[in-house]
């Protein structure tokens, strides 16, 4: 693979590549040209490429891409050709929803273990994991050999979570509470803030409305 910078839109393609490959191959189709990607996806055939020349040639020209070795390709680039041991701190709602999620073991992600501080919870299991009191993080952690930790406690509780994981081998952190939080280089941070992406819908909305009002 090329050691250029990636940028982070061409990986967040890649997934939705590989996922538009996954359907087309149960669709029994065997090969696929940019066009058909890019229109699968929603992007230009020059997208596509541009996107896949950052890690190597693919396919034949004039011929197209073998759907079954590009999925693979990405998949191994998006270093997916592995099992992910993931915990999730926080069982209230979010936390409860995002451990039935069936996408998390199709992309092949484990949840190996759920925490939170209600001793109500404590011992209950969700889609069949074991809800954990926190003073059992590090330990669950170590013995399940977990590596992403995701957060989903209330914005208070956050970064008390997060000294927490610092202190486990986690390597990295998918954010969840509304706030910006401080952990060292070696951790992997990514922050989902999901009122920024509904803001970010309704601006477009608005900038269409007032688009279609000013005619």
């Amino acid at each position: 693979m090329k050691t250029l910078k990636i940028p982070e839109a061409t990986i967040t393609r890649l997934s939705v590549y590989s996922r538009y490959l996954a359907h087309v191959d149960r669709r029994g189709v065997t090969t696929i040209s940019s066009g058909e990607i890019a229109d699968g996806v929603g992007v230009s055939p020059a997208q596509v490429r541009k996107d896949l020349a950052y890690f190597g040639e693919f396919g034949t020209r004039g011929v197209g891409y073998n759907v079954k070795d590009l999925y693979w390709h990405i998949i191994k680039i998006l270093g997916l050709n592995t099992t992910w041991s993931v915990v999730i701190i926080g069982a209230g709602n979010l936390g409860t929803a995002l451990s039935m999620y069936g996408g998390f073991r199709e992309r092949g992600f484990k949840v190996v273990g759920i925490f939170d501080n209600d001793p109500h919870k404590i011992g209950y299991r969700l889609n069949g994991v074991e809800i954990y009191p926190m003073e059992r993080l590090k330990e669950i952690i170590e013995r399940e050999k977990a590596n992403i930790a995701i957060i989903a406690v209330p914005a208070d509780h956050a970064q008390d979570v997060a000294n927490l994981l610092v202190e486990t081998s986690i390597q990295g952190i998918l954010n969840f509470a509304p706030r910006a939080l401080n952990v060292p280089d070696h951790i992997e941070l990514r922050n989902v803030d999901l009122s920024v992406n509904l803001e970010l819908l309704t601006f477009n909305l608005a900038v269409r409305r007032n688009m279609k009002g000013a005619r």
